[in-house]
C-alpha cells in the first residue's frame, strides 16, 4: 500500500507534529526515527515543495510542520512523495475458460475497486493528528505504569 517514500514521509512528519513549534534537524530527524538521513533529506525536499514543512538554514536551522497536524491529510502527504502504491488490482493474466470462471474473476475486479476508492476517502480524511494520536497511545501502551490513553 504505501511506499518506501510514503513511511518516511509519514514517519518523519509524525515526529515533527510531536513538537510543532520546534525546528529539528535533518539528522536528529533521522537518528529520532531510525531513517536513513540520506533518503530522509530527499523526502523532505519533497514535503517542502508541497508547502508541507518548512526549512531553515542554519546553525540553528531544521525543518518544521507547516500548518496544524489536523488539517494535514494523509492524502496530501502521501501524493507529495509519490507514497501510494496505485493499485491493488492484479496484473491483467490470461482469461480462463468458462462463464463461472469469468464471473469470479469479475467479482474479485469489482471488490478491488471498492477497497481501492474506500482507501481513496479514509486517506482524504485522516489527519496527521490521528497518526499522532495512535502512535502515542501505543506508546502509552507500552508503559510498565499500564499508561493508556482515551478519547
Amino acid at each position: 500500500m504505501l511506499t518506501r517514500a510514503g513511511t518516511i514521509a509519514l514517519r518523519a512528519l509524525v515526529e515533527l507534529s510531536r513538537q510543532p513549534d520546534s525546528l529539528i534537524s535533518g539528522p536528529e530527524l533521522a537518528r529520532r526515527q531510525g531513517l536513513p538521513e540520506a533518503r530522509l533529506e530527499q523526502v523532505l525536499l519533497q514535503l517542502r515543495a508541497a508547502d508541507l514543512v518548512e526549512a531553515r538554514r542554519g546553525r540553528s536551522g531544521g525543518y518544521r510542520l507547516m500548518g496544524r497536524p489536523e488539517d494535514v491529510m494523509l492524502a496530501k502527504v502521501l501524493d507529495a512523495v509519490g507514497g501510494r502504491r496505485r493499485t491493488l488490482m492484479p496484473a491483467e493474466r490470461a482469461e480462463p475458460e468458462g462463464s463461472s470462471a469469468l464471473a469470479g474473476d469479475q467479482l474479485e475486479r469489482q471488490l478491488l475497486m471498492r477497497l481501492e476508492r474506500a482507501l481513496e476517502r479514509e486517506l482524504g480524511r485522516l489527519s496527521l493528528a490521528e497518526l499522532l494520536y495512535d502512535q502515542r497511545s501505543w506508546e502509552a501502551s507500552l508503559d510498565p505504569e499500564g499508561g493508556l490513553m482515551l478519547g
